[in-house]
């Protein structure tokens, strides 16, 4: 890599370290970072994944004053992710991306459609309040695993479908839903690096170069996150995700 390159890298890093821990979707500013680098799509995808990484982490611990208390949720649904996180790196490894490719800017405009609507959504499939113990612990581990499935298979914005079928399933204030996000991408990224490091392809060049810089932009998003208002902070998410979306939809169609 040029010194060009490099400094696209640890830009297109410090940005989607602090886009993932605010609303999810980082991904869309590294992996067109690493297709800039003259990488081949499919390792370019496996690369970013590994890179993006320590960025959750960071995302977590400046996040963790919000998750007092969330130590049960945790525990029952990280092994969720990590079961959901293996099936979509299989997924990504064994079979063609295209069809997948199509299907995803309509999930993630659906997830940013979710998190708008989800009062009135809440009204329709009943307030996690009105659940039944057993019912919201159910419809909570399937959230988790079906959403690691679409990280381990291609994971931009999994923080934004995340924190949309959450916020409908676990009654605590949004910046207490997305710390409990941060963990689950963290551990979703974690099951990725793990698999992609043994099985695929990966530049660890460009991953050395971009995983630092989103250490330092997960962390400063993260803090920044925990200073907005819940209305801004759904407003950022919403935004972010149909934003996103629609960048999708003309990779998949127009591009």
């Amino acid at each position: 890599m040029d010194v060009t390159e490099i400094f696209l890298l640890v830009v297109a890093g410090v940005a989607a370290g602090a886009v993932n821990a605010i609303a999810g979707g980082g991904s869309l500013i590294t992996f067109p970072a690493l297709i800039a680098t003259g990488l081949p799509s499919v390792e370019a995808n496996v690369t970013n994944s590994i890179s993006v990484f320590p960025g959750y982490v960071s995302s977590v611990a400046g996040s963790r004053a919000d998750l007092a208390g969330q130590g049960r949720r945790l525990r029952a649904t990280v092994p969720s992710a990590v079961l959901g996180a293996v099936a979509g790196c299989a997924l990504l490894l064994l079979t063609p991306a295209r069809a997948f490719e199509v299907v995803v800017p309509f999930l993630v405009l659906g997830a940013a459609a979710t998190l708008a609507f989800q009062e009135r959504l809440r009204a329709l499939v009943g307030h996690p309040r009105s659940m039944s113990p057993r019912r919201a612990a159910v419809t909570l581990r399937a959230v988790v695993f079906v959403g690691a499935i679409y990280g381990g298979y291609f994971g931009a914005a999994l923080g934004v479908m995340y924190v949309a079928a959450l916020a409908l399933v676990v009654d605590e204030p949004l910046k207490r839903i997305n710390a409990l996000k941060n963990v689950l991408s963290a551990t979703v990224g974690l099951v990725t690096l793990l698999v992609f490091a043994a099985f695929a392809t990966v530049d660890w060049a460009a991953a050395a170069t971009l995983a630092p810089a989103t250490i330092i932009g997960g962390y400063a998003g993260a803090r920044l996150a925990r200073r907005l208002s819940q209305r801004v902070l759904k407003l950022v998410i919403v935004t972010f995700g149909t934003t996103i979306g629609l960048l999708l939809c003309y990779r998949a169609f127009l591009a």
